[in-house]
C-alpha cells in the first residue's frame, strides 16, 4: 500500500515551491532591469544621433522615415507633443503640425468635388503644390503620420485601403462592402457604368443602381451622360485626379 506524504513532506514541498517562485521572480526582475537599462542606453544614443543628424531628419524624407522607425522600436513618439526634448531639438512637431493644417485645408477645399474622400497619392501631390519652394519635401509616409494626429479632431480623418489604393477620408461616411467593390472596380478607368458593375461583379441591375445612387447621395460619385453610346458614367474623384475631372481652376487650395 502506497503511503501518503506526511505533514513534514507537504511542508517541505511548499517551501521548495516558494523558493522556486522567489528565484523565478528574481530572474524576471533582473531581466526587466537589464531591458530597461538597454532601452535607456538606446534612447541616449538615439538622442545623440538626432542631434548629429538634425538637418537630415528635417530635410531628407527617407532619412526621416528611418528615424521614425528607430523611435518606434524604443517607444519614443517625437510627435506626441509640440513641447519637450524632441520638439525643441528637431522642430519636428512643428513640421507635422503645419503639414496637418495643410492636409485639413486641402480636404476642405476638395470636399465639394470628391465628397470627402481623396487618394493619398493625390493628397500628397496637392500638399507639394501648396508648400512653397525650398520647403522640406513631403512623402506619403509624412502625410500618414500627420493624418494619424488629426484623429483627435474627429470628423472621420483616417486612411483605409481599397484594392491597391490608399484613400483618405475626412468625413464620417461609412462605406460598406458593396461601395468598396465599386471603388475597386473603378480604379481601372476612374469610372464605372451600370452594365460594367452588373457584368464584373455579377450583380443585378437593381443592386448596382442602388449602390451607385448611394455613392452619389454622399457626394463620392459624379455623373457623366455626354457619351455617344448613351451609357451613364459614374466618375469617382477619389480614384481619378480631381483636376482631370473638374479642371485645376475649380480647385482653390
Amino acid at each position: 500500500m502506497k503511503r501518503r506524504p506526511g505533514i513534514g513532506g507537504l511542508q517541505t514541498a511548499a517551501v521548495t515551491r516558494g523558493q522556486y517562485k522567489l528565484v523565478g521572480e528574481n530572474v524576471a526582475k533582473v531581466k526587466a532591469d537589464l531591458l530597461k537599462e538597454q532601452l535607456a542606453t538606446f534612447r541616449s544614443h538615439l538622442e545623440d544621433f538626432a542631434r548629429k543628424h538634425k538637418n537630415d531628419i528635417r530635410k531628407n524624407p527617407t532619412f526621416r522615415a528611418q528615424f521614425h522607425e528607430m523611435c518606434a522600436k524604443v517607444g519614443v513618439d517625437p510627435l506626441a507633443s509640440n513641447k519637450g526634448f524632441w520638439a525643441e531639438l528637431l522642430g519636428i512637431g512643428d513640421f507635422y503640425y503645419e503639414l496637418g493644417v495643410q492636409i485639413v485645408e486641402i480636404c476642405l477645399a476638395t470636399r465639394p468635388h470628391n465628397g470627402g474622400l481623396i487618394s493619398l497619392q493625390e493628397l500628397c501631390t496637392l500638399v507639394g503644390q501648396k508648400r512653397k519652394n525650398g520647403r522640406e519635401p513631403v512623402t506619403e509616409d509624412d502625410c500618414l503620420r500627420a493624418i494619424s494626429k488629426l484623429k483627435v479632431l474627429g470628423s472621420g480623418y483616417e486612411v483605409f485601403s481599397v484594392g491597391k489604393k490608399k484613400l483618405v477620408r475626412s468625413v464620417p461616411t461609412e462605406l460598406n462592402k458593396a461601395h468598396n467593390e465599386i471603388l475597386d472596380l473603378a480604379q481601372a478607368q476612374g469610372f464605372v457604368t451600370v452594365d460594367e458593375v452588373e457584368r464584373r461583379l455579377s450583380w443585378s441591375s437593381g443592386r448596382a443602381i442602388d449602390a451607385l445612387d448611394s455613392l452619389l447621395e454622399v457626394g463620392l460619385a459624379m455623373i457623366d451622360d455626354g457619351h455617344r453610346d448613351g451609357k451613364r458614367r459614374y466618375w469617382f474623384p477619389c480614384i481619378s485626379s480631381i483636376a482631370s475631372i473638374v479642371g485645376t481652376d475649380a480647385i482653390t487650395i
